[in-house]
């Protein structure tokens, strides 16, 4: 069973704010503070930077890696506005910038993959690599936007350590990898002050007008350039496997789809080890050594 700090506690991380466009921005950072180029971590709907704690180090040691909360999430700003897709894509370039990062793999789970999906179409030149981990964006299901909506608002507006939990479960395709100390660093996440305000706001995705007038298309997809990796999942519970297959078909440079069995929604935790050994492996096959570069 994992748990959030032993998973970084033997390496050297830095945690810590950066304004990133107006938004205080909580990122937590691993290798080389000193490269251009980084690994970036987006999470999902109503998640944090803690997401990717078991991937964070395995990623350091060959790159400089980041995982942040995104805007309106974790412990980041939340400005009094909905978020939609644009609104995250500006404040991961905004973020890239204050970083000093000319050039990022992207990696993006559910809402996460999204997001950076977004970015490499809008910004191909600031995008290594991109990976899209059980993305959200093509799928305009109600009954799925409907159980992510009302299990996440239950989650917050009534919340419990077993609200919490059973929010938590709905990612894990074993209950038992959710985790006592994962449960409780996401309640005191939901309840921050004003969150149930801004899960309203981070949750107008799943209304249909608001959905339909963000969503990702074959066309849109066409136009990511960069090398791409899909993962999908035997037991995703927000869209089936079609739907990877899917993103493979759009993107050009994309690599066939990769399914991890026995996951749901969050394979980089689930399974951790064999998503660390697959990505590290994509990124090394796509990135450019700095003697080479230089």
């Amino acid at each position: 069973m994992a748990f959030l700090w032993p998973e970084i506690a033997d390496g050297s991380v830095r945690l810590g704010y950066v304004d990133a466009g107006g938004i205080r921005t909580r990122y937590l950072e691993a290798g080389d503070a000193s490269s251009d180029e980084a690994v970036i971590f987006v999470h999902g709907t109503g998640g944090h930077l803690e997401a990717f704690t078991r991937n964070l180090l395995p990623h350091a040691a060959a790159h400089r890696t980041i995982a942040l909360d995104m805007i309106g999430h974790g412990f980041s700003s939340k400005p009094a506005h909905d978020y939609e897709i644009r609104h995250y894509v500006q404040h991961l370039l905004d973020f890239c910038d204050a970083k000093g990062i000319a050039r990022a793999h992207l990696h993006g789970e559910s809402l996460g993959g999204w997001i950076v999906a977004q970015f490499a179409i809008q910004h191909p030149e600031r995008v290594a690599t991109l990976t899209l981990n059980t993305a959200g964006g093509l799928n305009t299901d109600p009954a799925v936007m409907e159980r992510v909506y009302n299990v996440t608002m239950k989650a917050v507006a009534e919340a419990s350590p077993a609200t919490v939990r059973a929010r938590l479960e709905w990612l894990m395709n074993d209950p038992a990898r959710v985790t006592d100390d994962l449960v409780e660093l996401r309640h005191r996440i939901y309840t921050q002050p004003g969150f149930v305000d801004a899960m309203k706001r981070i949750l107008c995705l799943q209304n249909m007008e608001i959905r339909m007038r963000n969503v990702l298309t074959d066309e849109s997809l066409s136009r990511i350039t960069a090398p791409s990796l899909v993962i999908w999942t035997d037991h995703d519970p927000t869209a089936p496997i079609a739907t990877g297959e899917r993103f493979v078909a759009a993107i050009p440079n994309a690599e066939p789809l990769v399914i991890m069995t026995d996951c749901a929604h969050w394979p980089q935790w689930e399974k951790a080890e064999q998503f660390n050994a697959l990505h590290l492996d994509f990124l090394a096959r796509h990135t450019v050594p700095a003697s080479v570069a230089a």
